[in-house]
Formats: structure tokens, C-alpha cells, sequence
């Protein structure tokens, strides 16, 4: 890459032209009357409407705690059922067809059942967002300990390591990349998967069942804030996991 391509102010603003671009079409097509949208204008006063109100920091907080609390629940089981099909095949062999063939139904598919269960609260969205950020960790997890090349098991081995020792010194940090990559997933697939539960459980708070009442009160400009902080949250959340990632593997010359 260029040098003065590389350094941060010039990456954000060329990151910054096509949100500009879009603002742009979108206030052209509104005074056009093209489509039917709330223009720009009236989304920031919306915006600032929510903010006085304390409904958007309610809803937000809502929405992260739920997120959060399923990726503290799903992402260590996932790791952790991972390795162990990665250094014990018995394991694999017996749950693995199992745990890949659950993880083909769409995790807005086990709504209805989880419901049926534990009825459409809190229990239900936790139960949905854990499976999300389950699946990934677990997969990549797994692939991560698979990848781990021979040669350094056999040194374990030579050392005479315990399997606590074997875990500690050799699979997870050679393992540790794609197991960052499993949780950068689970992170996408929680926030996604907790702002679909709001939409179809009927939380009491939350992003997204601040979107579902804007369509009821046919509030266009509220659902796009609402769209916007979503998508702008999930972006930063994974921005932050990624300096975290490049932070934990620095001593990976190609991080």
C-alpha cells in the first residue's frame, strides 16, 4: 500500500466518501420525491429527539446487555467444546455430526421452540443469542486445534507435558488465531441475532423493538436512527475486537 494511503486520517476519510456520497443521493431522491424517505434533516432531528428522551441510551444499553450477556454464555462453551473435539477424537466422532447438523438451522429457527419452553422472555433471547456466538467459536475453534502442526505436539510429548500443559503451551496458542476469528464471527452473528429476538419476542427494551414500534407509528425517521445506531454500534464492536485481535497476536510477524 502507498505510504500516505496508510496513515489514519487519510483512511478515514476515504472511508467517509461513501457515506457522504450516499447522504448525498438520499437528500436528492427525498427532495425529489423519488422514493418515500424520511429526509436527512428530519433524521437528525429525530435522532436528537431520541437522545433527550433517554429512549435511544435505554434501548441501546437493553440491546448490548443482552448481546453480550449470550456471547459470555455461547463464546466460552463454544471454545471450549471446540478444543476438546480438536485433542480428543472420541469426542468429535460422537457429538460432532450432532452439533453440524443443529448449527444448519437458522438461529431465528429455534424461536418458536425455545418459546415453547421457556415462553417469550429473557430465558428464550439469552437461549438464541448463546447458540449464535456458540457455533462459530466452537468451529473455529475446533479448526484452529486441528491446524496445529505435528511437529509441536511431538516436542510436548518429548517434554513429557500433561494435557493441562499440552493446552497451555501448544494448542492454544497455536490455535489462537482462528480462535479469534471464531469470536469476531460469534460477535457478528450475537448482535444480529439479538436484534432479530427484539423484533419477535417483544422485549420490553431494546433496539430492536424501538425499530418495530417506529414501524407501527409509521415513524420512517426513527426507524432510520434506529438503523443507523445498529449498524454503527455492530461496526464499532468489531473495530475494537480488531485492535483487540492485532493487540493478542502481536507477536505473529504477519498481525
Amino acid at each position: 500500500m502507498t505510504p500516505w494511503l496508510s496513515r489514519f486520517p487519510v483512511r478515514v476519510a476515504i472511508g467517509l466518501v461513501a457515506p457522504a456520497l450516499l447522504i448525498a443521493w438520499w437528500q436528492w431522491q427525498t427532495s425529489a420525491h423519488i422514493v418515500t424517505f424520511a429526509p436527512p434533516a428530519a433524521v437528525g432531528t429525530a435522532l436528537l429527539e431520541l437522545a433527550r428522551s433517554g429512549d435511544l441510551l435505554r434501548d441501546t444499553l437493553a440491546t448490548l446487555k443482552r448481546a453480550f450477556t449470550g456471547l459470555a454464555i455461547g463464546v466460552p462453551l463454544g471454545v471450549a467444546v471446540g478444543i476438546a473435539m480438536g485433542i480428543w477424537k472420541p469426542i468429535d466422532r460422537l457429538v460432532g455430526p450432532l452439533l453440524h447438523a443443529l448449527r444448519q438451522v437458522p438461529m431465528i429457527g429455534w424461536l418458536p421452540l425455545m418459546g415453547l419452553w421457556f415462553g417469550m422472555g429473557t430465558t428464550t433471547e439469552l437461549a438464541v443469542v448463546s447458540m449464535s456466538s456458540f457455533f462459530p467459536s466452537m468451529l473455529n475453534s475446533h479448526a484452529g486445534v486441528a491446524q496445529v502442526e505435528k511437529r509441536y505436539i511431538e516436542v510436548g510429548s518429548i517434554f513429557r507435558f500433561s494435557v493441562a500443559q499440552r493446552i497451555r503451551y501448544i494448542l492454544l496458542p497455536g490455535a489462537m488465531p482462528l480462535v479469534l476469528t471464531g469470536i469476531t464471527q460469534a460477535l457478528a452473528f450475537a448482535w444480529i441475532a439479538t436484534i432479530g429476538t427484539e423484533l419477535l419476542t417483544g422485549a420490553n427494551a431494546g433496539l430492536g423493538v424501538a425499530m418495530q414500534l417506529a414501524q407501527v407509528q409509521q415513524r420512517l425517521d426513527v426507524m432510520l436512527v434506529i438503523i443507523g445506531v445498529t449498524a454503527a454500534l455492530g461496526f464499532t464492536i468489531n473495530q475494537l475486537f480488531r485492535q483487540l485481535r492485532q493487540w493478542l497476536l502481536r507477536w505473529q510477524p504477519s498481525v
